[in-house]
């Protein structure tokens, strides 16, 4: 493998040669696109969720050629950025890379946009997670940078 590839997964119920962006009913942390994670781990338990449970493994290869956001970790920009994402705000992104906000996590959100939560609760409670990865590809540009590289069951 190139240097400059990456190995990332994505967890889903069929096996993915050609990924697609489609719009969804409920948005996004990152808005709609298609997602993988760097985490092998974190890509089955998104696949456990279905009867046939398939892992797709995808080389990553020269992002820098795109328009990338990336976020290191939980920041105040990450949670306003998922804010409006899910909301249905939309960005000019081709590739967002940061960490998710599960669902233990959307309900810190939804307690934080109620008002029922501040900045600062909600990042003392976001210590204790454990690690989570996501990159989303948001363009058909973007799709281009992957290539399909094997599929397994679970």
């Amino acid at each position: 493998m190139d240097s400059q590839e990456k190995v990332i997964y994505h967890g889903h119920h069929m096996r993915i040669e050609y990924p697609e962006i489609r719009k969804h009913r409920f948005t996004k942390d990152f808005s709609w696109g298609f997602y993988c994670t760097e985490i092998q781990k974190q890509a089955e338990k998104w696949a456990s969720k279905f009867n046939t449970s398939i892992i797709n493994v995808y080389k990553l290869k020269d992002i820098e050629h795109l328009n990338v956001k990336q976020f290191e970790d939980y920041t105040d920009e990450w949670l306003e950025f998922v804010v409006n994402c899910r909301s249905g705000k939309t960005h000019e992104y081709d590739v967002v890379i940061g960490p998710m906000a599960d669902d233990t996590i959307y309900d810190y959100i939804e307690a934080y946009i109620e008002g029922q939560m501040n900045k600062q609760k909600f990042f003392e409670l976001m210590k204790f997670k454990y690690p989570t990865h996501q990159i989303s590809f948001h363009t058909i540009k973007a799709l281009d940078h992957l290539d399909f590289f094997k599929s397994y069951t679970i």
